[in-house]
């Protein structure tokens, strides 16, 4: 690297090499569901739960070879340390029932991850069932609906821990359920307080939280449960730290003018992690590819001025299938590693100083003046120590795999 970026850097006390550490330490887990629409491999039929994918861009990966063959191509392009995200539909070989996984039909993610050195994240799929009863899961007023979700959630429990004894490292299993309403709810506190019970169920299996950490996913609403969604922010946020289970925090999942980034500082007082699944909201929840935006650097910014980095899950959730797939899940993932660096290059320690001495001119001033600092050239630097390919090569080399590969799944 050029002397030059490095003294530049250290005249606001920055050491560029150990930020680039830092930042190659950090895991990111990406999430499977990119490549194919959050289909799986069930064969279940189009996506229900107030989830959908727009876009009929050509290349969609239709099983377990062709998905991971896209995988392959993507890891050569994102930089650092990495864990993959899988849902329960991604079960393998003989197919069984949701609420009857085991370790078994998940194999083949745990040889694919040995190879490639990665680590393995579990989210129980409550969505695009036919066990799914008026838009409920786990709030169900039916004790059947209810039965199957806790049974399948435990199990979905259990892929975790397997996941984290064969791969040597924690194993994040994250509830997330579609459950709401279209219109005015009669009762808010009836189907919450069944969710309460069904939680408490799921979490009365002991399992080893040396090697997973539980999380609940809150939303605001979703197609069709506009008007009321039982998993609510407060309704987990509570229950997560009464139970001392995670919050995670979807950064698609609040009101459009909500900083989630705010968030995190107020809850790592109270809870010693938290998990995250970053996506792009446009309009509602539309899981848009991660851009280098405000938004994404405020969240960044928020885990590197906590110390957080080491104690935060970080997913990523976005799936677009109206451009090429393995180039969003690439974009995405640098963004956010991007985003993660320029955090790192901030200098808050003399922000932090001229704050708390109530000088804000000078916050504003350094605010904006490091906003010039050559960090592209540190990005550079990071991805040839990664063998990762640069801006300028990797999309093309993207462009000729969708030529020999992609292009010729749709004839």
């Amino acid at each position: 690297m050029n002397p030059t970026i490095k003294a530049t850097y250290a005249k606001y006390g920055i050491d560029v090499d150990k930020a680039i550490k830092q930042l190659a330490k950090a895991k990111i887990s990406l999430h499977v569901w990119q490549l194919d629409d959050v289909n799986g491999f069930e064969n279940c039929g189009s996506l229900s739960g107030g989830i959908q994918t727009t876009g009929s861009y050509p290349g969609r990966a239709r099983n377990f070879n062709e998905l991971t063959a896209d995988l392959d191509e993507a890891l050569k392009y994102i930089p650092g340390k990495k864990k993959l995200n899988l849902h329960a539909i991604y079960q393998t070989g003989k197919v069984v029932d949701r609420a009857n996984i085991t370790p078994k039909q998940f194999e083949a993610w745990v040889s694919y991850a040995k190879k490639h050195h990665l680590g393995l994240d579990m989210n129980p799929t409550l969505f695009s069932s036919p066990m799914l009863v008026d838009g409920l899961s786990l709030s169900s007023p039916d004790k059947k609906v209810r039965d199957y979700w806790i049974k399948h959630c435990i199990n979905s429990i259990k892929v975790s821990e397997y996941f984290a004894k064969e791969l040597k490292q924690k194993s994040l299993c994250n509830i997330w359920i579609p459950d709401g309403l279209k219109d005015v709810p009669s009762d808010r506190f009836g189907p919450r307080k069944r969710l309460e019970d069904s939680l408490n169920k799921i979490l009365s299996y002991k399992y080893n939280r040396n090697l997973v950490d539980v999380s609940v996913e809150s939303k605001v609403f979703g197609i069709g449960v506009e008007s009321y969604t039982v998993g609510s922010h407060e309704f987990y946020m509570n229950y997560a730290s009464k139970h001392n289970v995670l919050c995670l925090l979807d950064t698609g999942h609040f009101h459009p003018t909500e900083n989630v980034a705010d968030k995190i500082s107020s809850m790592l007082i109270f809870n010693p992690s938290l998990a995250f699944h970053v996506s792009r909201p446009v309009r509602w929840d539309s899981d848009h590819v991660l851009r280098l935006n405000d938004d994404l650097q405020d969240v960044a910014n928020e885990l590197v001025k906590c110390n957080a980095l080491d104690k935060a899950y970080i997913g990523l959730d976005y799936f677009d299938a109206s451009i090429n797939r393995v180039a969003a899940l690439v974009i995405g993932a640098r963004n956010m590693e991007k985003a993660l660096l320029i955090a790192l290059l901030t200098p808050w320690n003399l922000l932090k100083e001229a704050q708390d001495k109530g000088d804000f001119t000078r916050v504003l001033a350094l605010q904006e003046e490091i906003k010039t600092l050559p960090w592209q050239e540190v990005w550079n630097e990071y991805c040839l120590k990664e063998k990762a390919s640069s801006e300028e090569v990797w999309f093309k080399k993207i462009l000729q795999y969708e030529k020999q590969i992609l292009s010729k799944r749709s004839k």
